[in-house]
């Protein structure tokens, strides 16, 4: 398994958080094949593959709650790439997966705030503070961008083009994109670079774009908290995350009439069926509009019309 892992690394360049979802659902596959009696992945058999998707569906994390359809799912398709690996490496005969059943998956649909939402988020009060600056940069960029958490977070000052509008983002699979950057999130960059990072920084900075209050790379789970806290003050009730506005973003740009493909570009989608996902949720706001506005959409109609 660590030759696939590291073939994962290397050749298809998988960034460090999807290569460890691998290492750890390739390990629960290890220790349920050993549970078998099964040492070796290339001996596994399809009902060794069965058996262990059965497992995960009827098992539960720690705290009780039961594996998610979609956590099994990534696990099978972990599995799958690991058997096909062995094939293709001539290390198995066959792939005992290629003939199991993927868990089916309830439909689940992006949960984007509103526009009005999207503005008492980005409109709140000015904090004139180095991680005031910080944290409006950080807001503006997510929602003006649609940058991924781990995309935000990853950036360096010098993927930063102001004067051209643009940032240069590392996105999913090493692939390299460069993503236009509005008006509001420029000003708001610029603030935070000439007055809030230089108060921040110290000689662990480095090249990193947005600073914690040592001075360090600020995380994921950071900029998390951050946004949370942002979405309470702005009186948001809804569960508010760095995704939501990546999903907000790509939301209002179909609303507003972009082509589903330039928002696929932008998104750093490797196919516009993930893109398309987004076109329901514009399909499904259109109807939730026409149903509360329109005032024959509910009310049933009396004999002769009237």
């Amino acid at each position: 398994m660590e030759r696939f892992l590291d073939h994962l690394r290397v050749e298809r360049g998988l960034a460090a958080n999807t290569l460890e979802a691998y290492r750890r659902d390739l390990a629960r596959y290890r220790a349920f094949l050993l549970g078998r009696g099964v040492r070796d992945g290339a001996m596994a058999a399809a009902e060794d593959v069965r058996g262990f998707v059965a497992h995960l569906s009827a098992a539960v994390h720690g705290d009780g709650r039961r594996y998610r359809a979609s956590s099994v799912a990534r696990a099978l398709s972990a599995v799958r790439a690991f058997h096909r690996f062995l094939v293709r490496e001539g290390l198995a005969g066959d792939d005992p997966s290629a003939g199991v059943v993927r868990p089916r998956l309830p439909r689940s649909l992006p949960r984007p705030i509103s526009v009005e939402e999207a503005a008492r988020l980005l409109d709140g009060p000015e904090d004139p503070s180095p991680v005031g600056l910080r944290d409006r940069a950080i807001l503006e960029l997510l929602y003006g961008s649609g940058l991924r958490i781990s995309e935000l977070v990853g950036l360096d000052v010098d993927d930063l083009d102001l004067e051209e509008g643009s940032v240069r983002v590392l996105g999913k699979g090493g692939r390299e994109r460069e993503v236009p950057v509005g008006r509001a999130a420029r000003d708001a960059l610029a603030r935070y670079l000439s007055a809030g990072r230089p108060a921040l920084a110290s000689a662990r900075s480095r090249g990193a774009l947005f600073l914690n209050h040592r001075g360090g790379r600020l995380t994921r789970q950071g900029c998390a908290r951050i946004l949370a806290r942002r979405a309470r003050a702005a009186g948001i009730e809804a569960r508010v995350t760095p995704h939501t506005l990546r999903h907000s973003f790509a939301t209002h740009l179909l609303e507003g009439g972009a082509d589903v493909r330039v928002v696929q570009e932008l998104l750093g989608h490797a196919s516009v069926a993930t893109t398309q996902v987004y076109t329901l949720v514009t399909r499904a706001h259109l109807r939730e509009v026409y149903l509360t506005a329109h005032p024959r959409a509910r009310r049933p109609t009396t004999a002769g019309g009237r």
